[in-house]
Formats: structure tokens, C-alpha cells, sequence
């Protein structure tokens, strides 16, 4: 009999990291590679390269470029960025966002957008209403874009 898939050197679908990384730390350039490994490993995928922007620019830097090279070549499944923000201010993000997208990539965030509090939630640190029970899981950390 043939071994599960779980026990089989099955490999997941293809993606590529972008770090756009202007004036940062090799200690937070490290982090970032980290946390796109381990999201691809928790999510079984295939992380081939990272690509990194260097130098705040124009939409079209050597670095994207080359992403949108391997893209069209091996049709990967998607991007994986730490942040929306990887991608540039609004006047480039939105530009590359539609590259990517056109290729079929899929575009995949580490960290997703702020979900806003239901605004029937209350104050923060108001007790919860008679019945309702406070959740056991963490809450979700606060944090400041990359």
C-alpha cells in the first residue's frame, strides 16, 4: 500500500515574496523574510525567492520587474508580502496590485488589513453584557504598518 500524501514529499503551489525595504535594519530585513517563510510553510506553500526593493522609486524598479518576469514564466500561484504597504504609497501599490493580479497571481498578505471593531462592541475595557461570554483565544496585537 501507498503511503498517505501527508507522508509524501508533495511540494505546494508556487509563490514569490516582495519586500519593498527602504533604510531598514538587516535585523528587520531578517524578520520579514522569517515571517513570509513561515507563512508559506504554515499555509503549504512553495516559496521559490524574495524579491527586495531597495530604494524608494517609481513603480517600475528592477526588483518588481524581476518579480513580474518569474510570474509570466512559471505561473506561480501568487505574492506573498508582509503588508499591503510592500507594495509602495497608494500611488504605486495600486498600479503594481493591478500587475499582479493581471498576471493570475494571486496577491497574499502575512498581515491583512484592519478589521474594525462591530460598533456594538463597546468601549474597550467595558465588561461584556450579561450572557455573553469573553473569548478565550488572544486578541489580536496591535500594530503599526511595515
Amino acid at each position: 500500500m501507498e503511503p498517505l500524501t501527508e507522508h509524501r514529499g508533495v511540494s505546494g503551489p508556487v509563490v514569490y515574496g516582495f519586500l519593498r525595504l527602504v533604510r531598514v535594519s538587516r535585523a528587520r530585513q531578517d524578520a520579514l523574510h522569517d515571517a513570509l517563510a513561515e507563512y508559506c510553510r504554515r499555509h503549504e506553500l512553495d516559496l521559490h525567492g524574495v524579491f527586495t526593493e531597495r530604494a524608494a522609486g517609481t513603480e517600475r524598479s528592477a526588483a518588481f520587474t524581476g518579480l513580474l518576469d518569474v510570474l509570466d514564466l512559471h505561473g506561480a500561484y501568487g505574492v506573498v508580502l508582509p503588508a499591503f504597504s510592500h507594495l509602495g504609497p497608494k500611488g504605486i501599490a495600486a498600479p503594481r496590485q493591478a500587475r499582479i493580479t493581471a498576471s493570475g497571481a494571486r496577491l497574499l498578505l502575512v498581515r491583512g488589513p484592519h478589521t474594525p471593531r462591530p460598533a456594538a462592541s463597546g468601549p474597550v475595557g467595558t465588561p461584556p453584557e450579561r450572557g455573553h461570554r469573553r473569548s478565550s483565544s488572544p486578541a489580536p496585537a496591535l500594530d503599526h504598518d511595515t
